[in-house]
């Protein structure tokens, strides 16, 4: 701890929020991916596709309503308090997890878990605030790499968990994880150039003041898309790969070692992708995540083995890592400080809102027709999005940052 003193305070929150946002991202991604299989083990033998769906929508649809409020008071009393509740309440929730004994109970805790969730999303808006503009790029996509490799251990160590004991510890050692993470937060990060807003704007009134914002519309347009897109094949992913890989015995433990490709993939080519926004512009970033992506579902299709399925996931993840930093990166060109932690949320709320109606589809269509369609449907929609965002590109403004109080005046129609 001795060498912090010596840094920055953004460096020093960037370190600190690097390492939290590892072990929260670890903790999500070793219990909730396996959500399916859980659904195998507590009894559920029918519908299992659906429920899954249900299941991961669920907390996004609840997360989603949730987000504006909690940008709103992020941008009135400082985004660590909103890092410090989200992780107590994730905590408790992962614990709770470990005790359910039907998917009832499961929805109920996954409803909550979207409510009062916010850690990650509340680390994007502290790094993103109080980082200098030259930094951002880079900030932002060092948070990303720390999601991703805790996507790479979260998988693994969940797994092996699962396959040493049960489910049911991974749950409770997910939440002891996030409590960790929340120390760190507690007693170490301060929010040292947080200035409340002047404003006290209902979350309403924040909704309209970003609705006059267009290049914040059309960021919230494109993460709606690419979430909606992308989660079309996550509820269904591990069941594909008990299809190709093998036993259901070996399923967790085989699954989080594919997941984790996307993840090592992600570590090694984030850096790189923010640099490089830093200096050619996080749109054309955007884009070239974006197209990759799409031609990496594509190019799963014709792999029915495991090995050639895995290699094209992590040529997948490697494109597709550049996604939401540059996301977020728009976010952050496009609006003005003292209205940030609003946007983020509600960029959070159009990610919420993708990451709820994406599974719901992938869980219907896979049940009705193939998994192979859903990678069908993935690809051809994240080409889609590429597409409007190219032919919007015109809409990025950002060179006369707009601030609230002008967009307080400017109508709708703008």
């Amino acid at each position: 701890m001795q060498k912090l003193r010596y840094m920055e305070s953004w460096q020093r929150n960037l370190l600190l929020l690097w390492i939290g946002c590892l072990v929260t991202s670890a903790s999500y991604s070793m219990v909730i991916p396996f959500l399916p299989l859980f659904l195998l083990q507590i009894g559920v033998h029918h519908h299992t596709e659906l429920w899954s769906g249900m299941l991961y929508s669920a907390a996004f649809f609840a997360g989603a309503l949730s987000a504006p409020f909690w940008g709103t008071l992020a941008d009135r009393y400082g985004r660590k308090p909103m890092i410090v509740r989200a992780g107590i309440s994730l905590a408790v929730l992962y614990v709770l997890m470990s005790f359910v004994q039907n998917p009832y109970e499961l929805l109920v805790l996954r409803v909550l878990m979207g409510l009062l969730s916010g850690y990650i999303p509340g680390a994007i808006a502290l790094v993103g605030t109080s980082t200098p503009e030259h930094k951002v790029g880079y900030s932002l996509a060092m948070i990303s790499t720390a999601s991703s490799t805790g996507g790479i251990l979260g998988p693994l160590l969940g797994g092996a968990i699962a396959r040493i004991f049960n489910n049911r510890i991974a749950f409770a050692s997910a939440g002891i994880m996030v409590l960790l993470s929340t120390l760190l937060v507690i007693f170490w990060v301060h929010e040292t150039s947080f200035t409340p807003a002047k404003d006290k704007q209902s979350t309403f009134q924040s909704v309209g003041l970003a609705m006059r914002n267009r290049p914040l519309v059309l960021v919230m347009l494109l993460t709606v898309l690419t979430s909606f897109s992308i989660m079309t094949i996550e509820p269904v992913l591990p069941l594909y790969i008990v299809q190709i890989g093998g036993s259901v015995k070996n399923a967790s433990l085989l699954a989080g070692i594919v997941f984790s490709l996307t993840g090592i993939a992600s570590v090694v080519f984030a850096p790189r992708w923010g640099r490089w926004s830093e200096k050619t512009g996080f749109l054309k970033i955007l884009w070239i995540g974006l197209l990759g992506g799409a031609l990496g579902n594509l190019a799963q299709i014709p792999f029915h083995n495991i090995w050639g399925f895995s290699v094209v996931r992590f040529i997948y993840g490697a494109f597709f890592c550049a996604v939401y930093p540059a996301l977020n990166g728009l976010v952050v060109k496009s609006t003005a400080v003292d209205f940030r932690g609003r946007a983020f949320s509600l960029n959070q709320t159009a990610n919420q809102v993708g990451t709820m109606l994406g599974p719901l589809v992938g869980g219907a269509l896979a049940g009705a027709y193939s998994v192979h369609s859903v990678f069908w449907v993935t690809g051809l929609l994240l080409l889609l999005t590429t597409l409007i965002g190219y032919i919007l590109r015109h809409q990025f403004t950002v060179k006369n940052l707009p601030s609230t109080q002008s967009l307080e005046n400017m109508p709708l129609s703008e």
